[in-house]
């Protein structure tokens, strides 16, 4: 069994559907590789964003629920995802973000990285962090946004935590993470890629609240392994050390099993295969709504109930 990877998607909730479109495709030039539904809740739609192909590392995905409430952000729980630009394309995310009228934090410096801090339009922490590491993505050419400054797949996510000692025990001991630093009350741990979505920081926040969830919130990190019989090692693995491990789902695009880690932020281990081609060719990806075949005699049903969608325009 080897070490895991890295991070494979990130899942959030949002509220407006096409305000999470515009933003994600048409500002920040991810494909919409997959348009599909909530599995276990089809009455709403589950979007996946990534590079060109949804190559794992790269994924986002939402699930909007139009008119829920918006959530608290706090302990236990995923708090920030972050992507990978190229150094010298910092200007150009600053003026296109403040074109859209995204407000932006304060540049950080983070383990020597520049940091940008924004929010999506639900509130969510994203961040840019600017880095030459090589990005194994696959550029989406008929995207917005030019080559030279397109998003390089996942950087990191950040979890903030009461205590961080048992939960970098899971990474490290169950899963094959490695220390990667200590910066004040940040702790990070790398994945065994050395490519995208390499880093978990863990952010030492004792006695603070913990979040409630809702709009805005990340819902669970998902992490990489290879194929099923890796991922069944896994499951055993790690209920042998003691986690409350979910049997394994079918996700159509990837198998997934999932469990909480120790400061209460929910963990899934997906699969690679069998991917987003699965059910559309390359130049096809996310182009109609796609239902699993268990949901397909429901579709009539299924696209009377789910918000209309104006499709995503470039955006200069």
């Amino acid at each position: 069994m080897q070490p895991i990877q890295g991070l494979h998607h990130v899942t959030a909730m949002a509220g407006d559907p096409r305000a999470n479109i515009d933003f994600y495709h048409t500002l920040l030039g991810q494909r919409l590789v997959k348009k599909t539904v909530n599995f276990d809740d089809p009455g709403t739609y589950h979007f996946y964003f990534a590079d060109a192909t949804g190559t794992p590392g790269t994924v986002l995905t939402f699930f909007p629920w139009p008119g829920a409430r918006r959530g608290t952000p706090g302990n236990g729980e995923a708090a920030a995802v972050a992507y990978t630009i190229r150094p010298g394309s910092a200007d150009f995310w600053r003026a296109r973000l403040g074109a859209a009228g995204v407000v932006i934090g304060q540049s950080q410096t983070r383990f020597g990285q520049e940091v940008i801090p924004f929010r999506d339009p639900d509130g969510m922490a994203v961040e840019l962090v600017v880095s030459d590491a090589p990005a194994a993505v696959q550029y989406w050419a008929e995207g917005p946004v030019p080559a030279e400054h397109a998003l390089r797949g996942f950087h990191s996510v950040t979890l903030w935590l009461d205590e961080v000692e048992r939960t970098a025990a899971l990474l490290a001991d169950q899963m094959g993470y490695t220390a990667a630093g200590q910066e004040g009350s940040r702790t990070r741990l790398a994945g065994a890629s050395g490519d995208i979505g390499l880093y978990v920081d863990l952010l030492h926040r004792p006695g603070q609240p913990r979040g409630r969830f809702g709009v805005g919130s990340i819902h669970h990190v998902a992490f990489r392994t290879v194929d099923d019989d890796e991922q069944l090692a896994y499951q055993l693995a790690l209920r042998a050390a003691g986690f409350d491990v979910t049997p394994v789902r079918d996700r159509q695009y990837f198998h997934s099993i999932y469990f909480r880690a120790p400061g209460g932020v929910l963990f899934e281990v997906a699969t690679d295969a069998p991917g987003f081609l699965y059910d559309e060719t390359a130049g096809a990806l996310g182009s109609a709504l796609r239902l699993p075949p268990w949901l397909e005699p429901r579709r009539a049903e299924i696209e009377a109930a789910l918000p209309d969608l104006r499709q995503p325009e470039a955006r200069p």
